[in-house]
């Protein structure tokens, strides 16, 4: 899988401008995944033995390297094909990383994405048995529903807006298969972002009468504010980072496509979350949302 990104080192398939560069980069790559097989399989199997038995594993930095995103983004890969192949179903991404906030909190600088499956949606009302996370955390978004496929290599902010069918406010609960978050930006993408469920509010506001960057968020837990921020937080605009994904996900052959969900990034820095935990997060222009933490016995 190619780059979400340029690296300093050589010539990055997302910067080639000949055919010929582009042959070089993506044979070059394909050496370096079948000569890091092993670490990726390995990768893989913690990660898998992580999610199976419910108990954190080390970070697969080790294993993988930490400076080539190619290889994390294979470990990522060969984890959804085995969870499609088991039955999920695609039903959009996730960008993470876009906060300057969330980018502090894991030490890392540039954004990543993941996918969503079909068995991370939290239907509105649904409470969520904290059982099925190892180490959640909450954070507070906007997401896009997307009404026609984004196609276009070079498509901007502005590019995409046409393809978005509305917005709506979203909690994401992002969780990690890693012992205590101890995370690195390769780290987090073999594990699919760090991607846990999400959970999206009722309302749907078109892009006609809502500016995402101008949107103000209050995140609170208990009664308590424990989380703010505003749509510029997230590169900018959350349509720069719909825009961002949309060029990659092109690039790697996968372009979004109409009916997903994108979740466009933490608008500020996440928090964690325990049994008995209610979360309701405020979005100027588009409204609230909100989850409710079980321990599983009380239902």
């Amino acid at each position: 899988m190619a780059r979400p990104q340029a690296e300093a080192t050589g010539c990055a398939y997302a910067d080639c401008t000949t055919q010929t560069q582009r042959s070089q980069v993506m044979t070059a790559s394909a050496r370096s995944l079948e000569d890091a097989a092993p670490g990726i399989a390995a990768a893989v199997a913690r990660l898998q033995a992580a999610a199976r038995t419910g108990k954190p594993c080390a970070p697969v930095r080790d294993l993988i390297g930490n400076g080539d995103a190619d290889l994390a983004y294979a470990v990522q890969h060969a984890l959804s094909v085995d969870r499609i192949t088991r039955g999920a179903k695609v039903v959009g991404h996730k960008i993470g990383l876009t906060s300057p906030e969330v980018q502090a909190q894991l030490g890392v600088d540039r954004p990543d994405f993941g996918l969503l499956f079909d068995d991370m949606a939290v239907l509105p009302g649904e409470t969520i048995d904290i059982r099925r996370l190892l180490q959640p955390k909450i954070e507070a978004e906007i997401a896009f529903l997307l009404s026609a496929d984004i196609t276009d290599p070079q498509v901007t902010a502005d590019g995409v807006r046409p393809a978005v069918a509305c917005a709506a406010p979203a909690l994401e609960i992002v969780d990690s298969r890693i012992s205590k978050w101890d995370i690195t930006f390769a780290d987090t993408v073999a594990d699919n972002a760090s991607s846990g469920l999400y959970t999206l509010g009722s309302t749907r506001v078109s892009l006609e009468h809502f500016e995402p960057a101008e949107a103000a968020m209050t995140m609170m837990l208990n009664g308590a504010r424990v989380s703010a921020g505003r749509g510029s937080a997230c590169l900018g605009d959350p349509l720069n980072a719909l825009a961002w994904l949309a060029r990659i996900a092109i690039e790697v052959g996968a372009p979004l496509r109409a009916g997903h969900v994108v979740l466009s990034g933490a608008l500020g820095p996440m928090v964690p979350v325990s049994p008995g935990a209610q979360v309701r997060a405020e979005i100027s222009g588009l409204g609230s949302v909100e989850a409710i933490f079980t321990d599983g016995g009380g239902e």
